[in-house]
């Protein structure tokens, strides 16, 4: 029987046995040593970097925005609120997979192709962790939707936040103006303090009083520590610096005065200021036609957008202070009394009006308004009543363009009035020194001829129109216009821009020509004072809007709309005791009187109801030198 196999080998297994272990000790030992490393990498090298990441997972540092400034009238309406509003927002960092996010959310509540593309846009200049907005002015039900499928979407949230809203619309659009979204040129425009100041804001003033006062408005920013979950929602608030709120502002604007102002002028294009006599402060201040600036506030939709800009009746234009008209015959009172001053004319100074003038030399006719003339012997008054161009123009010819450059300046043309609104224009009164360097020409007789009946290169805004008609009614004394009466309740002054020096007589002739204009049977703006218990003085006016051929009629049937004439009309109230003066503009309403002298006496009607407020004492500034020549 042949000899056994050994099975076993006890020597043979031991030594396995030893390498094995051997081996698996060498990769205990490894591991740890990779454990240890990686503990210390951890621990130790990168402890700082990670804690911090880690904090911003667990705590964040936001901040709070400010509640913004309110705005009201004199009277204590609210022009300009803030109401709560819920925005859908993201957390970029919580959303693992965006564009499926978004397709989620698109069929849960309405998203349009503009919403995304704006997001997108947001997104380029966030801070890390930053929630930024996808949809604004959520309504219940989608907030109900978001609500219900929150679990399906990380880093979703509907946030509240307080949004500008304008309870009056688009009364006030042109005056108190609006805010908008922060856009890539105005951060473009921030300094340093003023990212920080508007972290947590996502709106700034536009335009109007919400652009001019908006450091005021803003408000300071405050901050606050949270603990957050994993899903980005808040847990707790663990510390707080709370934001101060903007301050508020009171306008000398009066909501009444101002609704009667918009319903007298109605669907015409034009504008009306309203200014108080003994202030400078701006009661009424309307464009037309207007826009709800609400549209604007959280962005205003394309549509929207095209709508307002492609109209032709241009709605965003602010016509009282960014339109520039030929102020036409409203500016006879001012050359009259520079005429007075000049020893051009006096009391006593009467011309034979045959309807026509013509200049020495020059075969050209000027025909006045009335093709037969007004008389044999008209005087000042009867020229302002009756709107005589000839007697102007008479007094033109004899009369130096550049002292009428100066007295215009006296009254606020040819210059900004200084208002506290941005975009303001400066119209134009012209001298020979401007046509020289504008135009490379001499100034010609003619030209004077244009300049005193407020035509030719004469351009006017209403509202200097209306500063113009208040200097005349404090006999000189020329304000700035101000739109705001109290910054958190302190009240801003009156402004005394400089005082115009002339004899009294010549004052009471000029007054008597205004008050004749509106008071006597034949007075181009008599439709200023019917039916009203106190005595008005006035000035219409009619601009020309295209040229009239020599020898030919102004023919208003067969111009097209936008063609006809510009009507106009200033005026102040009462005679004996100015309190208000008013200036309207009626684009393409062609008379005067007619068509913008009602719209005056309605708002003197309105203002004279009132009771009569004391009269704030004006502070002197030494301005003088900053009047321009165009």
């Amino acid at each position: 029987m042949p000899h056994a196999h050994r099975l076993k080998d006890p020597y043979i297994e031991q030594r396995l046995f030893r390498n094995r272990m051997l081996v698996a000790i060498a990769g205990v030992i490894v591991l740890l040593g990779v454990l240890v490393a990686r503990f210390y990498n951890l621990q130790i090298i990168n402890y700082e970097d990670y804690r911090t990441q880690s904090e911003e997972n667990r705590i964040q540092v936001r901040p709070v925005a400010p509640t913004r400034g309110l705005i009201y009238d004199r009277n204590g309406t609210l022009l300009a609120d803030n109401r709560a509003s819920y925005n859908l927002s993201i957390v970029r960092e919580r959303v693992r997979d965006l564009d499926a996010t978004l397709e989620l959310i698109g069929n849960l509540i309405r998203l349009e192709d503009s919403d995304v593309a704006k997001f997108r846009k947001r997104m380029k200049r966030r801070r890390p962790f930053e929630p930024v907005p996808l949809r604004f002015r959520l309504e219940e039900d989608e907030i109900a939707r978001i609500s219900v499928n929150q679990f399906r979407m990380p880093g979703v949230s509907v946030q509240a936040e307080l949004v500008r809203y304008y309870p009056l619309g688009a009364l006030f659009a042109h005056s108190v103006g609006y805010v908008g979204r922060i856009s890539d040129r105005d951060l473009n425009n921030f300094t340093r303090e003023d990212v920080r100041r508007y972290r947590g804001t996502r709106s700034i003033g536009k335009v109007g009083l919400e652009r001019s006062y908006e450091q005021h408005l803003l408000g300071e920013v405050g901050y606050e520590n949270v603990e957050i979950n994993a899903r980005g929602r808040v847990l707790r608030v663990l510390e707080r610096e709370d934001p101060k709120p903007g301050v508020g502002l009171t306008l000398h604007l009066d909501a009444r005065l101002q609704q009667v102002a918009s319903e007298t002028l109605g669907d015409r294009r034009g504008a009306v200021v309203a200014i108080d006599v003994n202030t400078g402060g701006v009661l009424a201040f309307v464009s037309k036609p207007s826009f709800d600036p609400n549209l604007f506030v959280t962005g205003i939709s394309f549509v929207d957008y095209r709508t307002l800009s492609d109209s032709l009746d241009v709605p965003l234009f602010n016509r009282a202070i960014q339109g520039q008209y030929p102020p036409g015959s409203t500016l006879k009172p001012v050359m009259g009394l520079g005429a007075l001053e000049a020893g051009i004319i006096s009391r006593e100074t009467r011309i034979q009006d045959p309807g026509f003038y013509k200049l020495p030399n020059d075969p050209r006719i000027y025909r006045d308004h009335i093709r037969w003339g007004h008389g044999d012997k008209v005087d000042l008054v009867q020229a302002m009543a009756q709107s005589c161009d000839v007697f102007f123009w008479d007094m033109a010819h004899r009369w130096d363009i550049d002292e009428m450059h100066t007295i215009a300046t006296h009254f606020g043309l040819g210059a900004k009035t200084g208002i506290d609104l941005p975009t303001e224009r400066a119209g134009l009164f012209p001298s020979r020194h401007w046509k020289r360097s504008a135009r490379g020409m001499p100034w010609f007789p003619g030209d004077s001829l244009n300049a005193v009946l407020g035509q030719g290169f004469v351009l006017a805004t209403p509202l200097q129109l209306a500063v113009m008609t208040a200097t005349i009614a404090n006999r000189g004394t020329h304000y700035r216009p101000q739109m705001v009466k109290t910054i958190n309740g302190v009240v801003q002054p009156a402004e005394r821009l400089h005082n115009l020096e002339a004899r009294p007589d010549h004052w009471d002739l000029v007054f008597e020509g205004m008050e004749a204009v509106v008071n006597r049977s034949d007075g181009t703006g008599k439709r200023a004072g019917e039916g009203l218990d106190f005595r008005v003085a006035g000035k219409s006016g009619t601009a020309q809007v295209v040229g009239i051929a020599q020898g030919a009629q102004y023919d208003s049937e067969a111009l097209l709309e936008r063609h006809r004439d510009h009507a106009l009309f200033v005026a102040f109230a009462p005679v004996n005791k100015p309190r208000i003066a008013v200036a309207v503009l009626v684009e393409n309403g062609e008379a005067g009187g007619k068509v913008a002298a009602p719209v005056a006496r309605a708002l003197f009607a309105e203002w004279m109801a009132r009771p009569q407020p004391p009269v704030e004492t004006a502070r002197d500034t030494d301005l003088t030198g900053r009047r321009g020549n165009g």
